[in-house]
């Protein structure tokens, strides 16, 4: 394995051997390191010292169900922090084979444009190529074109206007397995930083690749088969199977948790309508290009991906999540799928993080620039953010700079993240990780909803929350999907013995919280030294005063809980 350099200033690329103290690190761990040896972290996000790095997991490369992801990261222009986006598609899986440690973007061109760069295993060379052609294109046109030129079996990391445009919600997309550019590494405005790169897209050109060396291969592939076995056996998986991951919508309206209206209620009367069951069935009645049960990863045995199609069966969007429905469905007040999925589609092509923007909705609606439910003036606002207008560069710089901007105070988001689709007064555990994350707002780093825990009891989350976030840091780490929990977690040992067998290191049972631990140790450090105290550590002061209907609860979780969770790393 190598380190890829890429000075986008003078268009050179180097390889060099891996540090000894990145060896054993991988995806988000390996992120830290390099910003804590790499970036200084008062440097300006979208400046030349900030830089765009690429990593995959330390399992990425041998398609494990659900656990050959992406991870992105650098400065982040929304948080002003340390920031690991991480995605599924192809991008991991390439970057493997072709024996990339990890891919780091340095410097800034002194002279605008626009550029895709292909990095060939086969030449070991970085080309760069003129993309004044596509500027201004969205991601779905972009990634046609590009897979006409490059061929159908490379991996593509692109962004779309959004990116362009260097707003601050603007993600990275990557294709899937069927060249959608549908997987997009969303949160923390990444895709502003690959453009300040010069960049419209990075091919990964494989050919010649093959799977990273395994010391041990007969015990990896006993070890694989005992994860797969528990995958696949675990009541969760044929759920998420089944319904997506929009079977969350019903679980959190039970739990009174539904982000509705911009936050300003747990529970949606429309749910049924937006629920995993509805949009199931929608589907198999539709038919045609249609699917419930998708892998966005070659090799996923979870498949929580769907296609929907419209009316006629043709795809409207590949996926409808659930974050994107809590988010711009019941957060805004719409209760269509259809409308929802239009919506979705917009988003993705801008290259924008749906979250960020279905927040930005809210509070919009919360200033009264759109009414609740109303679907087309929301496609109207995503139209002028496509076009640049000062409206549209208010709501795509993302939730919290609308809040400023529109005077609204009631804006769901910590460090400058919007929170995601989970009510932080009613689960409260999900509350401690969007507060204390060095991530912001972000459920993927520590969820709690299925703690066996009342949500509602301040006294236990802190527990929960330090618990959960130790184990996602780990996953990004190793490069898993937070669904392969479902497998991992049923035999503890099988992580332990894939790293084994994959590497030859001895490591403990607690392997996976270990590099947790460490992982965040270095993304607070980091942090610490870009100014960041423990009053960001803490959820917007309104929903610690004001009451979240059913339950009429607050977010009350003391604060010297907040300030102790990562007192024992």
């Amino acid at each position: 394995m190598q380190v890829w350099r890429v000075n986008v200033n003078n268009q050179t690329l180097k390889q060099e051997s891996v540090p000894e103290t990145w060896e054993k690190l991988g995806g988000r761990g390996l992120l830290a390191r390099i910003m804590l040896d790499e970036v200084e972290p008062t440097c300006e996000p979208l400046g030349p010292r900030n830089k765009l790095i690429f990593s995959p997991g330390l399992l990425v490369g041998h398609m494990l169900s659900s656990t050959d992801r992406i991870s992105i990261g650098g400065k982040s222009p929304l948080t002003g922090g340390i920031k690991e986006s991480n995605a599924g598609g192809r991008t991991g899986l390439h970057m493997a084979s072709m024996g990339i440690k990890c891919l780091i973007i340095e410097n800034m061109p002194d002279k605008p444009g626009l550029w895709v760069l292909h990095l060939s295993l086969a030449n070991e060379s970085a080309k760069w190529e003129n993309a004044t052609d596509l500027a201004g294109m969205g991601v779905y046109e972009t990634a046609k074109k590009l897979v006409e030129k490059y061929g159908d079996k490379v991996a593509i990391a692109l962004i779309g206007p959004g990116g362009e445009m260097k707003l601050a919600a603007a993600g990275i997309q990557n294709l899937d397995k069927d060249k959608i550019p549908s997987r997009i590494a969303a949160r923390g405005g990444l895709g502003a930083v690959m453009a300040s790169k010069g960049l419209k897209a990075i091919i990964f050109d494989n050919n010649g690749g093959q799977r990273p060396p395994i010391t041990d291969p007969e015990a990896f592939k006993l070890a694989q088969k005992e994860y797969t076995n528990a995958l696949m056996n675990h009541p969760q998986t044929a759920v998420y199977r089944d319904f997506g991951t929009i079977a969350m919508a019903q679980m959190c309206q039970a739990f009174g948790g539904l982000p509705t209206r911009n936050f300003s209620s747990g529970v949606f009367e429309q749910v049924e309508s937006i629920s995993g069951e509805a949009l199931r069935d929608l589907i198999l009645d539709r038919g045609g290009d249609s699917n419930p049960s998708h892998a966005c990863m070659a090799g996923c045995a979870i498949r929580c991906s769907n296609i929907f199609g419209g009316e006629d069966g043709k795809m409207i969007v590949s996926p409808l999540e659930f974050e994107t429905v809590g988010l711009m469905g019941s957060n805004l007040g719409i209760g269509s799928l259809d409308v929802i999925a239009r919506l979705n589609w917009e988003v993705n092509d801008q290259g924008l993080d749906a979250i960020e923007i279905g927040a930005a909705l809210g509070v919009a609606c919360e200033a009264g620039v759109m009414q609740f439910g109303d679907g087309e003036r929301a496609m109207q606002l995503l139209a002028e953010i496509r076009q640049n207008t000062p409206l549209g560069r208010i709501l795509g710089m993302g939730a919290t700079i609308s809040g400023k901007v529109l005077g609204v105070e009631r804006v769901p988001a910590t460090k400058g993240q919007a929170m995601s689709a989970y009510e932080p007064r009613a689960i409260k555990g999900i509350g401690v990780t969007f507060a204390t994350s060095p991530q912001g707002a972000d459920h993927t780093c520590g969820q709690t909803i299925r703690a066996k825990i009342n949500h509602l009891d301040p006294s236990v989350q802190k527990t929960a929350s330090l618990s959960a976030q130790l184990n996602m840091a780990g996953y990004d780490t190793i490069g898993a999907c937070i669904f392969s929990g479902s497998g991992y977690a049923t035999v503890p040992t099988v992580i332990p013995d894939l790293i084994h067998a994959r590497y030859g290191w001895d490591v403990p049972a607690s392997y996976l919280q270990d590099l947790g631990r460490e992982t965040i140790k270095m993304e607070r450090e980091w942090n610490r030294r870009a100014g960041f105290t423990k009053k960001d550590d803490r959820l917007p002061e309104w929903m610690t005063r004001e009451p979240l209907p059913p339950h009429n609860t607050i977010f009350d979780v003391s604060e010297e809980d907040l300030d102790n969770i990562f007192n024992d790393l």
